[in-house]
């Protein structure tokens, strides 16, 4: 065993106060960033009681992580993005509402159940005009939008299953162009990726995706570490090579 989970210590700052780091004050502070710049309004809110009433995992992205790829879909100007993994639609609000009027999302869900959750939380939202769900595999789907010849897309976030996320990136390369912007989710699991003999098969897929990146040629990219009320994870940020 390579990697050692984090323990709680102290930082003292310029001001003589003694900060707890762990995973409390990493909340807390997730909190107070939210409440300035990425404050829930009845839409999104109505998101994550749907997920509690239809039984469905709490595992979307966070209020600040939501904040994060509305800004990265702005900085990149999109007006067409993709997304793998709606869930309950809360990371699909996020982004659609940096679209133009005549923006399109098109999001692939494997579960119908959840697809059809998300729906109805889009269309309250007001952006049913802007998302296109699909149900399905997105194994399945994805070579199904490069036979449509579908405009390249602008922004593509990832966050469905992990075993197959490098597969999943191969094909979003197929569907980008020179300056999309391709996101990432759960990339660090708890710091799990250094453990070279997990047995869990999701850090064996972002292990795997992990090396991809580091290697492959047509993306300038990175990784950035998360902390907060989503705990200990990461994100990978990739744009492709002009």
């Amino acid at each position: 065993m390579v990697w050692q989970i984090f323990k709680p210590t102290m930082l003292l700052n310029k001001y003589n106060m003694d900060i707890p780091l762990n995973q409390e004050s990493f909340e807390n502070t997730d909190r107070y960033i939210s409440a300035l710049l990425a404050p829930e309004d009845e839409a999104l809110r109505a998101v994550e009681q749907s997920l509690i009433d239809a039984g469905m995992p709490p595992i979307g992205v966070s209020p600040n992580q939501g904040k994060f790829l509305q800004t990265l879909a702005v900085l990149c100007n999109a007006r067409r993005i993709l997304e793998l993994g709606t869930l309950g639609g809360y990371s699909t609000i996020w982004m659609a509402r940096a679209l133009p009027e005549n923006g399109q999302l098109i999001s692939l869900e494997l579960d119908p159940e959840y697809a059809a959750v998300a729906r109805k939380n889009i269309h309250r939202a007001g952006l049913g005009g802007k998302v296109d769900i699909r149900v399905g595999n997105a194994l399945n789907l994805l070579p199904g939008l490069i036979q449509e010849a579908v405009p390249a897309f602008d922004m593509i976030f990832i966050d469905a299953d992990k075993p197959p996320l490098t597969e999943y990136f191969q094909f979003a390369l197929r569907l980008s162009r020179p300056g999309t912007l391709i996101v990432a989710d759960n990339v660090i699991r708890e710091g799990k990726v250094l453990d070279p003999d997990s047995p869990d098969e999701k850090v064996q897929g972002v292990q795997r995706f992990n090396k991809m990146l580091a290697e492959n040629k047509e993306v300038t990219a990175t990784i950035l570490q998360t902390v907060g009320i989503k705990e200990w994870d990461g994100m990978a940020v990739a744009v492709v090579n002009w």
